[in-house]
């Protein structure tokens, strides 16, 4: 056999061995989760609202921002939320929490290699990428409107 043949063939091998995905029942989860934590954010938003009215609605909302990315560092730190994570897939991950657990889990694995070298550096591994795309786009957007208000 040629290698084109054996590679061809391993991948067939490969083929039939992958567990088959349940598409519809992956989707359902992933969207009941996620739309369970946005309610639970809109509980926390609305319990905040009833508590203290005398803050205005900005200030609510980061509060709720504030107890959301909390609540998902605390899950991620004592192993929760890794299996809300494998049980809801992109559920998981769309909300704001998503963006917490992506901070704190590199965080957790690499706490051991030192402050510096391991969690300092390797917190961002993940989300470092998608913080600077931000700032990249959200400054090249500020230009052009810098440009269009000049014209």
């Amino acid at each position: 056999m040629d290698k084109e043949q054996i590679n061809i063939s391993y991948c067939k091998f490969v083929e039939n061995r992958l567990p088959k995905t349940k598409f519809f029942p992956s989707l359902l989860w992933a969207f009941l989760v996620g739309g369970l934590i946005c309610c639970i954010g809109q509980g926390i938003n609305d319990g905040l609202s009833a508590i203290f009215p005398a803050l205005n609605k900005d200030d609510i909302q980061a509060y709720t921002l504030i107890i959301l990315i909390f609540l998902a560092s605390f899950l991620t730190g004592i192993g929760v939320y890794d299996r809300i994570g494998a049980f809801a897939g992109a559920g998981s991950i769309v909300p704001i929490t998503g963006f917490s657990n992506s901070i704190a889990s590199p965080a957790i694995e690499f706490k051991n290699e030192g402050l510096i070298f391991g969690l300092c550096v390797k917190m961002f591994s993940v989300a470092g990428p998608v913080i600077v795309t931000g700032i990249a786009s959200s400054i090249l957007v500020g230009i052009i409107y810098l440009i269009v208000g000049i014209i």
